[in-house]
């Protein structure tokens, strides 16, 4: 090994030491530190140099790692440390060109060789140390998703939560040990799962079966308005799908939604992708306790959500890509977002009443940009026959700063 990289990240399985290279094996005999979680530690039995057990946080290890810079390191990890591992977080400490990682086969490349499944079919989520309802999202028909467990409990609750959502004719495997002298490997329907006694480090494979009354998120922006929690401050379908498209959501970038009524606007940006991040901004104490419970329903419990009044509870948020203005508009709201906004930033806001199109009606002439009316109507009995009922039309305003 190079002086220069004196940080060995070295992957290691449920196969423990034996299976290391010798060069893996060579770098922790030599390694003046070792660090690793307890299961880690004890695969690789007494070694000459000061071991390190993971602390909580992880982030707290590192200072004493960083303060190893020049004496051999070695830090241990599950399959491959930069996929859901502790590598992230060490090349954020430790440059690139000081560290030599030896990566071990990772959870998802080991269930989907065991299941003979290509992984590039398959949507692959981490549970651990992240929220579980991330995962509702990813439950589209006839998807295989391969899962990092966040314990033992994981897999009953994910078998209860398909049953939830009328999937429970999917089967879930559950595969523990992997790799090593006690591996297993047991399946069943979510219907019917009732294992027991399932190791904490487990990972979970699922072939998603969706019955015919199954709650699916839709790829496209416009869910259906009851599965909102709301009191009727919410953007409707028809006009939330237009919002959305207009919105242009891309990925990694961060919205603001101010006067979030039920979080529908929010909530629909971060399901566009991951990596999507959003802010809630609503006044109505019992309106963000409604958003947080809609984000966690709908699959985005990451959501920030701040209660309070624009623009005074705009102050100090991270910055915004874009931002929406839905919730009643005011000519100082519509001048501190725009402030707000990066050059090259997106705004998009709506309007009702004839008094809020009017404030749009002058940014539009202030600032540029696009409007555009929004009519929509639905077919409604009148009778024995139907007829369309417009709804009140929303004008939208579009612009993008220079």
């Amino acid at each position: 090994m190079s002086a220069a990289r004196w940080l060995s990240l070295i992957g290691i399985g449920e196969d423990g030491v034996d299976a290391l290279s010798p060069a893996a094996r060579t770098l922790i005999a030599n390694a003046s530190l070792i660090v690793g979680g307890a299961r880690h530690l004890a695969l690789i039995g007494p070694q000459k140099g000061e071991t390190l057990r993971w602390p909580s946080p992880l982030s707290a290890a590192m200072e004493t790692i960083v303060a190893h810079r020049g004496a051999p390191t070695a830090i241990l990890a599950s399959g491959d440390p930069f996929f859901f591992g502790v590598g992230d977080m060490i090349a954020r400490n430790v440059a690139a060109e000081e560290i030599l990682c030896l990566p071990a086969p990772s959870a998802f490349a080991l269930a989907a060789a065991r299941l003979c499944w290509s992984q590039q079919d398959c949507a692959l989520l981490s549970l651990h140390g992240r929220a579980f309802e991330r995962v509702t999202p990813h439950l589209q028909p006839s998807r295989k998703l391969l899962i990092l467990s966040w314990d033992e409990t994981t897999p009953a609750r994910l078998a209860a939560h398909l049953m939830t959502l009328g999937m429970g004719e999917s089967r879930i495997h559950v595969l523990e040990h992997m790799g090593g002298a006690k591996e297993r490997i047991r399946s069943a329907p979510a219907q019917d799962f009732s294992f027991r006694d399932i190791a904490p480090l487990n990972t979970i494979a699922v072939e998603v079966v969706a019955g015919p009354n199954a709650r699916i998120l839709p790829l496209t922006p416009g869910l259906p308005d009851d599965w909102f929690e709301h009191d009727g401050q919410i953007t409707k379908r028809d006009i939330r799908a237009v919002t959305l498209a207009a919105l242009a959501p891309r990925r990694g970038e961060c919205l603001w939604d101010i006067g979030a009524g039920s979080g529908s606007i929010a909530i629909e940006w971060m399901l566009a992708d991951p990596a999507n991040r959003a802010i809630a901004i609503e006044r109505n104490a019992t309106r963000a306790a409604r958003i947080a419970r809609n984000a966690v329903s709908l699959g985005v419990p990451d959501l920030a959500i701040v209660e309070g009044a624009a623009p005074g509870a705009l102050a100090g948020l991270a910055t915004p890509d874009v931002v929406f203005i839905g919730g009643g508009g005011e000519a100082k709201i519509i001048e501190a977002a725009w402030n707000a906004l990066p050059m090259r930033g997106r705004i998009v806001a709506n309007a009702v009443t004839i008094e809020t199109q009017a404030l749009l009606i002058d940014a539009f002439g202030r600032m540029g940009g696009e409007l555009v009316s929004i009519a929509i109507s639905k077919a409604r009995p009148i009778g024995s026959y139907h007829a369309l009922e417009p709804a009140l039309p929303a004008l939208q305003w579009r612009a993008v700063k220079a």
